[in-house]
């Protein structure tokens, strides 16, 4: 049995907003589709592994004519694959030779927040490295790593700073997957962008509150791209990119398609399917399938919830500038929500979007991974019976998740159309321990943040010019 429908609601598809940008083909010649390399050890024992990440300007040839002026980790555009092994150590430094300041976080990866997680609380100067250390312990999954310096979160990702990370273990090697980088086993990034004068990039003039998108389509920052297959099985690791766009993915002539992963790791069994629906941080991974493939051992997930816990509630409202979350703007300082390290809790996550069919929110958590227990009090979709951080939620949908917190420290969760984060739709909780219940962190300060920035662009605070602020302005908050 295979199912031919997208799950989510029609009415809500981003090709309904007022600012929907509809993809165009590009008139520029076919060319091999990029394969990033992967990002080499600066040394390893059997135990630990020293990596460094550097987030780098640079130039990239996208179109003919000019290079376009890009963003990347340890290349040009995007970043070289990072792979980490579960079980292992890793000290990685985090080195920053753009012009402003930027984080680095690890979207999916279970570490400890706010520093290590790579937020808005852990900046890394121009000009200046960091070493930060963990031990990566959970199941084979498809990550990734971003820039998440708030309100620029949209301005770094769409200069191109994404990057996949995978995460290995033994029991996905000993499964008859696809397992050779490149050849069968390919990272996949879909993200959109409009080329200006001399194929360059205009974060500001394509901005647009409610996501910003651009007509010509880039996979793995390839315009046009094909590839050539060699092998009987392809496993594609898909991760919507964008700042904004969801993209609908099919095969040419209906084409089964196995869904075999998600954000979190192998779903508990495959889901055969010809359509699937991303929406923006969201990972699916797919075996192109020539002969008949079964998973391996099920996946365990979390144990059952305290039955005295509270329900966690998160509303996402709004559109435009008048995004909110629980009826409030991120606060830097403002601690939103709480929970014992340790413990499995459920969280409702409700879109009360009802203008013009509403908006789909991509809602994302920060510390780790969740199970989908239900929508609407109905059963999730097949292919979201694994783990998860993020989850696209209808208009008057409430999604209700289990969440568990491995590590203690702050961290966010947020819708992750990056322009609705960077304008407030966005808060943090604080995962506690016994111990120390009300533990404080020294979180950046938003005057802390606006000196720093004015500083490397050289005006005064007033004069920044950063569009997700209106946002705050228009409805009388701030970030503090």
């Amino acid at each position: 049995m295979f199912t031919r429908i997208t799950f989510f609601n029609e009415t809500a598809y981003d090709y309904h907003d007022g600012g929907y940008v509809p993809l165009e083909v590009y008139d520029a010649p076919r060319v091999p589709l990029t394969i990033p390399s992967l990002l080499k050890p600066d040394r390893e024992t059997d135990t630990d592994v020293w990596l460094t990440v550097h987030a780098q300007p640079g130039e990239t040839q996208i179109l003919p004519g000019a290079k376009t002026k890009t963003w990347g980790y340890n290349q040009s555009l995007l970043g070289q694959t990072i792979v980490f092994r579960s079980g292992k150590t890793y000290h990685v430094t985090l080195k920053n030779s753009l012009p402003e300041l930027t984080t680095f976080h690890w979207h999916g990866l279970d570490v400890p927040g706010p520093f290590i997680d790579g937020g808005c609380h852990a900046p890394i100067y121009p000009g200046e490295e960091k070493e930060i250390t963990f031990t990566v312990n959970q199941p084979a999954a498809t990550t990734w790593l971003h820039a998440h310096p708030c309100p620029l979160t949209g301005w770094d990702v769409w200069h191109g700073l994404a990057a996949m990370v995978y995460v290995e273990d033994d029991h996905e090697d000993s499964l008859a997957l696809p397992h050779d980088y490149g050849v069968d086993d390919l990272p996949i990034v879909l993200q959109d962008r409009r080329f200006h004068e001399d194929n360059q990039w205009d974060y500001d003039a394509d901005y647009d509150p409610d996501g910003t998108a651009g007509p010509t389509a880039l996979i793995n920052g390839t315009v046009n791209p094909s590839f050539d297959v060699t092998t009987p099985k392809l496993r594609l690791r898909f991760l919507d990119g964008s700042n904004r766009r969801e993209w609908r993915l099919h095969l040419s002539d209906d084409l089964i398609m196995t869904q075999i992963a998600s954000d979190g790791g192998l779903l508990p069994e495959p889901v055969q399917m010809t359509k699937c629906m991303l929406t923006c941080a969201e990972r699916a991974e797919f075996i192109i399938d020539f002969s008949d493939y079964k998973a391996g051992d099920q996946v365990t997930l979390y144990p059952d919830v305290d039955p005295n816990a509270l329900v966690h509630q998160v509303v996402l409202a709004g559109t435009d500038e008048e995004i909110t979350i629980n009826g409030l703007k991120f606060g830097m300082m403002r601690i939103d929500d709480r929970q014992e390290i340790g413990k499995t809790e459920y969280w409702d996550i409700t879109n009360t979007n009802d203008c013009c069919g509403g908006m789909i929110h991509p809602y994302h958590m920060h510390g780790g991974s969740f199970q989908i227990v239900s929508r609407n009090g109905e059963s999730p979709y097949p292919n979201e019976l694994g783990y998860k951080d993020t989850v696209a939620v209808n208009p008057g949908e409430t999604v209700r998740i289990k969440m568990k917190f491995n590590f203690a420290g702050v961290f966010m969760y947020h819708c992750h159309i990056i322009e609705h984060e960077d304008g407030g739709m966005m808060a943090q909780m604080q995962v506690y321990t016994p111990e120390e219940p009300e533990k404080k962190y020294d979180l950046m300060a938003m005057d802390t943040l606006m000196n720093a920035l004015a500083e490397e662009r050289g005006c005064t605070v007033e004069d920044l010019q950063i569009k997700s602020l209106d946002s705050y302005k228009k409805m009388g908050m701030d970030m503090c």
